[in-house]
């Protein structure tokens, strides 16, 4: 299908099919982006299998091991908006290899801690290592994909966390098992393993990883051409909505910023929350550590599966709000039954089932803020919500190892999960209803054209 030709563009529109180009650009830019975030989620779900053994081994209590684990987020919040605009300055594929590099050597010097501080100071370097990859991601394909694809292809990015957690869960469970070897024990092995692969993907990314459309030598002339028109079109009507402001102070104290951040610290809550202690609940059941990651699979490959069916249908209008919506609320109602459901068997299932609504929910959210944000406003805007809103990793890992404290019991935590959903829910009823609204006002003031976009 080809676009429509824009009349504000400065030249004709190619004729280009672009089915067929998106998907090309999927099949060359998804897979590495992909494998990115699976290396990037098996070196932070690595602190949850880690944890039932360095408890032990360095003396500490499980409110002071979710502290020193959380401390991840406090580094990623400090340095997550200058980390991505020097991505913007510096182009993705170097920004990219440098947050590779550092993390990748920071978890693994985390095998030979020591003590306590030592452990909370690696923790809050590995966060500042690994600042603005995400963020960067998400505007990096503001650099190449139409609106109206990215729900796709943010589910293909996402996948990489779904298959990370999936794929580190056996590892890691294995690996501490592994104890002897080396004169090392299991939960050093755990960090040693899962941090090389992220150094040796620096040079792949330097390699494979291009930087934009217009150097992009697999592409023609027409493609670009028509990249460059398409996105421009697009990047001139976002404008449209902005005040004029574009320091750096004035988009990330923007309150559409903080209001999107506040609402993605709902999901993330949920999401650390439930992947930091999912190892914990499972090894309540009895189990060796091995057998432990074997089962962790379960609720991360539905996940994937789910990331892989879903997000390609719901591209246009409030089809991805009432997605949201429909998928919070059946995230709310699997944690409840986590908790409250009689025996192991059936709480596990509602857990394998509430671990997908999380993770449909995220490629849907990033749809949103490029709606409001361009050029270099994303990358800071989207950098802010990224790292304000990731400290709900903070609050998860710490609010999680105090409930079960103060409550006695370990399902009560995810309790904590459902409550964040639905605040999640609600917030995202309350934006269809705004949204609905502004179009029938567009409708009213332009002749029944309806206003499309979140307000």
């Amino acid at each position: 299908m080809t676009q429509a030709v824009n009349p504000a563009a400065k030249h004709a529109m190619p004729a280009v099919d672009e089915s067929r180009l998106i998907n090309r650009l999927a099949l060359r830019l998804m897979p590495l982006l992909g494998l990115l975030y699976l290396v990037a989620y098996i070196d932070r779900s690595n602190i949850s299998f880690a944890k039932l053994q360095m408890l032990g081994s360095l003396g500490l209590s499980e409110v002071a091991y979710g502290l020193g684990a959380s401390l991840f987020f406090i580094g990623y919040l400090l340095f997550e908006v200058p980390s991505n605009l020097l991505l913007h300055k510096f182009g993705a594929p170097r920004w990219i290899a440098r947050i590779m590099l550092t993390w990748g050597i920071v978890t693994v010097l985390l095998a030979f801690t020591k003590n306590a501080p030592m452990f909370y100071v690696l923790r809050f370097l590995l966060g500042a290592s690994e600042a603005g990859l995400f963020p960067g991601v998400i505007y990096y394909l503001t650099l190449w994909f139409p609106a109206r694809q990215r729900v796709r292809m943010l589910g293909y990015f996402t996948l990489g966390s779904s298959l990370g957690n999936m794929v580190g869960a056996p590892i890691c469970g294995f690996l501490l098992d592994r104890g002897g070897l080396l004169g090392l024990q299991g939960w050093q092995f755990v960090f040693i393993v899962t941090g090389v692969p992220s150094i040796l993907l620096t040079a792949v990314v330097l390699r494979y990883l291009p930087v934009s459309p217009v150097k992009a030598r697999f592409l023609s002339d027409d493609e670009r051409m028509w990249l460059a028109t398409t996105l421009e079109a697009e990047r001139a009507l976002a404008a449209q909505a902005e005040s004029g402001k574009t320091s750096f102070i004035s988009v990330i104290t923007e309150l559409r910023v903080i209001g999107m951040a506040l609402y993605y610290m709902m999901l993330s809550i949920s999401v650390y929350g439930v992947s930091y202690w999912l190892p914990t609940l499972v090894k309540g059941f009895g189990v060796s550590n091995t057998v432990n990651g074997l089962i962790n699979i379960v609720p991360w490959l539905l996940a994937t599966i789910v990331l892989i069916w879903v997000p390609s249908r719901l591209r246009a209008g409030n089809r991805v709000m009432i997605g949201m919506f429909i998928t919070a609320m059946l995230g709310v109602a699997s944690f409840l039954g986590s908790v409250f459901l009689p025996t192991n068997t059936l709480r596990f299932i509602a857990l394998s089932l509430g671990a997908p609504c999380m993770y449909l929910l995220l490629p849907c959210f990033w749809t949103l803020p490029p709606k409001f944000l361009t050029g270099a406003r994303a990358a800071a805007g989207i950098a802010a919500i990224n790292s304000l809103g990731n400290v709900g990793g903070f609050i998860a890992q710490n609010l999680v190892p105090w409930v079960r404290q103060v409550s006695g019991s370990a399902r009560a935590p995810m309790l904590i999960p459902a409550t964040c959903l639905l605040t999640f829910g609600v917030i995202t009823l309350i934006l269809i209803r705004r949204s609905r609204d502004a179009g029938a006002r567009g409708a009213d003031s332009h002749g029944g054209q309806t206003a499309k976009g979140v307000a």
